[in-house]
């Protein structure tokens, strides 16, 4: 169904492939044209997306402008899957190793707005926009594109890029919310950047009407969208709020036609207190339980002290009691991920129980921990900062003093040090900050993003400063093989016995990843929301949250808490342990229909 496929891609911003709607579900319904869907998001910092690494401005251009590829979406697809379709692209080839041709779609037009005026999309946009993004001073994500020695508009109609050397992610690349949005010379040049919302110009399938500091956005239906027919919906408003109790009761008010948390999902703990008044006052909801590809964790960086030393990080991995964070902030209902790549991410994935020697360390152990941290030199432990940002929400306030007092267990003293939206985006993801940090950390939707973003070093996004060889050799020799079995048996670095501590991906795992992200698990939330209605259109869709929180409550209850950590592993339930088979029909029992 093409409406759920756009709306899927539109709606969920920077990390939609993560959930969907049941098949079933979605199959069942017809879309119709007409209505208004309101959703809750937050106020961008600007409007810029090539200048800011913040979910906050690309959730707005998911909505406005197109990429050149983008990821297959819609009811057909099942969640973790991947498959790449043409956006503004009608085709594309690999005419060799180090070269991509794109040929364009005919008669696309940008938005009806000064100052591009419904003109035509030509090849010139693309070569523009990718060049933009691969030079402009200040663009935190420009290594993205880093393989990249040239683009070229060799017709109207056809983009010929040549790489420096193989890499088999490319169209993925490209296809990513985050590197992908194709934009306007003459808009740059208007406003000498992006950042009003007024240079917000794209040839997406809504067009953004009017913003209001601190409040919302309106969008609008693109007329001359390009697929045919669509979009459906006739006017979006995007509202701002950033109070946790207000959220949930607008949407048991029917506000929000999505949950109103991160990229529409319900916590598992506002669902296990108001579903019976869901139930009653929403009695048409439809939602789905499935892991995501956020990813929340403890960072530190690798390169100073204390943390340089491979005992501390480990000390600080096994202080983490990950169980009773799961309880105290998702109800429970959350397993943990590994490290590397997330299980959304479901055939790149490797579960702990595989990680050899390195899952030791995810073993909560405050006696080994102390006796680490003794033998690296720091006996009375040792005091230190963690930078978060609450993100509108408590569980990631909640989370923080969890880690602080797992670690004041062994000795550490964290003082937390809770940080604007603004400052946090403009440091954090570098890696300037003081001693750790708490929080999630980008949803991408290829493997190969999430490792050379988090582990190359000369990755500005590399915050963990991360500078092993035998782990920078495997991540640059897996991109330029072809098969992706055995790409991905690269990545795992399955190594025999006598080989086994020099294997890359799994050194990582046992000295700096395993301590640098620690914390992994993921509420199993309802998602994908769902509503008949003969007020608005009869088709509501959501995706669910990756940073769980806890639901509003009285204060005399007090809860640790974290944000939701990552997700959940289809081997492991909080329970215990699920086998594949299991995991599925755990999966299908998940869905809920009230």
């Amino acid at each position: 169904m093409d409406f759920a496929r756009r709306d899927l891609l539109a709606l969920s911003g920077l990390a939609f492939a993560g959930a969907m709607l049941e098949p079933s579900a979605v199959r069942a319904q017809t879309p119709k044209r007409g209505g208004t869907l309101t959703l809750r998001v937050w106020d961008p910092p600007h409007c810029d997306p090539y200048l800011v690494v913040a979910f906050k401005t690309q959730v707005v251009y998911s909505f406005t402008h197109s990429r050149l590829l983008k990821h297959r979406a819609g009811p057909s697809v099942q969640p973790g899957s991947f498959v790449l379709e043409g956006d503004l692209a009608e085709s594309w080839s690999q005419p060799n190793e180090t070269t991509y041709v794109f040929r364009l779609r005919k008669g696309v037009r940008w938005h009806p707005k000064p100052p591009t005026n419904g003109r035509e999309l030509t090849a010139d946009d693309v070569v523009y926009s990718m060049d933009r993004f691969r030079n402009l001073i200040g663009n935190p994500q420009n290594y993205l594109l880093g393989a990249v020695e040239r683009v070229e508009a060799t017709d109207r109609h056809t983009v010929k890029v040549t790489l420096k050397e193989p890499y088999v992610w490319f169209p993925d690349i490209v296809a990513n919310p985050m590197t992908g949005a194709i934009v306007a010379r003459e808009v740059v040049e208007k406003f000498g950047d992006l950042k009003k919302w007024e240079a917000t110009v794209g040839t997406g399938p809504w067009i953004l009407d009017s913003y209001r500091p601190n409040i919302g956005m309106t969008l609008v239906r693109n007329p001359h969208y390009f697929v045919p027919g669509l979009p459906y919906i006739d006017r979006v408003e995007l509202v701002v709020d950033e109070d946790q109790a207000s959220r949930m009761t607008a949407f048991l008010a029917k506000k929000y036609d999505l949950g109103p948390e991160f990229m529409g999902a319900v916590n598992r703990p506002d669902w296990n207190q108001f579903k019976d008044q869901l139930a009653k006052h929403r009695p048409r909801l439809r939602t789905v339980d499935l892991p995501s590809n956020v990813r929340m964790g403890v960072t530190m960086r690798s390169d100073r002290p204390p943390f340089n030393d491979v005992r501390v990080r480990r000390a600080l991995s096994m202080a983490l009691n990950r169980q009773a964070l799961v309880e105290a902030v998702a109800d429970g209902a959350a397993v943990f991920n590994p490290p590397g790549l997330p299980i959304a991410l479901k055939e790149w994935s490797l579960p702990i129980d595989q990680l050899g020697e390195g899952a030791h360390y995810y073993q909560h152990d405050p006696v080994e921990a102390r006796r680490l941290l003794a033998q690296a030199g720091y006996p009375k432990g040792f005091s230190t900062v963690i930078d978060f940002h609450s993100f509108g929400e408590t569980a990631l306030v909640d989370g923080a003093q969890v880690v602080a007092k797992d670690l004041k267990e062994i000795g550490i003293e964290a003082k937390l040090n809770q940080r604007e939206y603004g400052a946090y985006i403009a440091t954090v993801p570098l890696g300037k900050y003081e001693g750790i940090v708490w929080g999630p950390s980008t949803p991408f939707l290829d493997p190969d993003s999430f490792l050379a973003s988090a582990f190359l070093p000369e990755s500005p996004r590399n915050n963990m400063k991360v500078n092993d060889p035998p782990l920078t050799d495997m991540l640059l020799r897996q991109r330029r093989v072809q098969d992706p079995v055995k790409r991905r048996d690269l990545i795992f670095e399955k190594p025999t016995r006598s080989s086994c501590r020099r294997s890359g991906i799994r050194r990582s795992r046992t000295t700096v990843r395993i301590s640098a992200t620690t914390t992994a698990a993921v509420s199993w939330r309802p998602g994908w929301i769902a509503e008949r209605s003969s007020e608005r259109r009869d088709q509501r869709l959501g995706c669910p949250h990756m940073r769980g929180r806890p639901a509003p409550r009285s204060n005399d209850r007090t809860r640790a808490g974290t944000a939701s950590v990552r997700a959940p592993t289809p081997r492991h339930s909080a329970l215990g342990y699920l086998s594949p088979r299991a995991f599925e029909r755990r999966r299908e029992q998940a869905t809920l229909a009230t």
